[in-house]
């Protein structure tokens, strides 16, 4: 699937979004190895902390599903910029996305930029700097 595509199912994934206190939808859309395609949105609860950001959902999904190895993942939002994912996603991502993962981020104006896991997250905390049993 091209760039354009994967961001275009980013953007459709913002529509179910649950956002009643931030009024803030975000839409991710995740490839797989094997081409398999998962969506995400950000989901809200009134316990703030326990909400959940479109990457995450998209990430989590597709591992449930037993896919552990992605090509790419496209963030949409309606921001001035095209939209970066939040600390805790890079983290997330930093842990199952290798360094030739593309990460597509977009807004609803079509303006996009592409970042490696390395650039997007560079010295991320790893598997490897937990202890070895």
């Amino acid at each position: 699937m091209e760039q354009k595509q994967l961001m275009k199912h980013a953007v459709e994934a913002r529509g179910t979004a649950y956002t009643p206190y931030s009024k803030f939808p975000v839409g991710a859309a995740l490839i797989t190895e094997d081409g398999s395609l998962y969506t995400g949105c950000n989901i809200e609860n009134a316990a703030y902390p326990v909400s959940l950001c479109a990457e995450r959902v998209a990430i989590f999904k597709a591992i449930s599903d037993g896919h552990k190895k992605f090509k790419s993942l496209a963030v949409a939002a309606d921001t001035g910029r095209p939209v970066p994912p939040c600390g805790s996603c890079r983290q997330v991502m930093s842990e199952f996305f290798d360094s030739s993962v593309a990460i597509y981020t977009t807004n609803l104006n079509g303006d996009s930029k592409t970042f490696t896991m390395d650039e997007i997250l560079p010295f991320s905390f790893a598997p490897s700097d937990l202890p070895e049993e």
